[in-house]
C-alpha cells in the first residue's frame, strides 16, 4: 500500500518507510532547492543527514532534512527549486 503525500502541491505516492529525500527521487525529482549565490540546484546528497543540501518545508517547518523525515500520508512538502533545474513548478 503507497503513502499519498504533497510536493509543492503536486500529488504523489510514496513507499512506506521511505525517507522524503528517497520518495522525491523515485518520483524523478532530484533538485528541490537552489543556492542563494549562483542558484545552482540541490538535493539528496549524503542521503544520512551529514550535510544540509536535502532542506525544504515539511508540513510548515522549515529547513527540514528530506534525508532523515520519514515520509508519511498526508505530508505537504513543500522545496524552492525552479522546474528547469529538476524540481516541480
Amino acid at each position: 500500500m503507497n503513502i499519498s503525500f504533497t510536493f509543492n502541491g503536486t500529488p504523489l505516492e510514496a513507499a512506506p518507510g521511505q525517507s522524503v529525500g528517497a520518495a522525491l527521487t523515485a518520483n524523478g525529482i532530484t533538485a528541490w532547492r537552489s543556492t542563494r549565490k549562483g542558484g545552482r540546484p540541490r538535493g539528496l546528497f549524503c542521503g544520512i543527514g551529514v550535510c544540509f543540501d536535502c532542506l525544504l518545508t515539511v508540513d510548515g517547518a522549515a529547513n527540514q532534512r528530506a534525508c532523515l523525515v520519514e515520509v508519511r500520508d498526508g505530508l505537504e512538502v513543500e522545496g524552492s527549486a525552479a522546474p528547469e533545474q529538476g524540481g516541480i513548478a
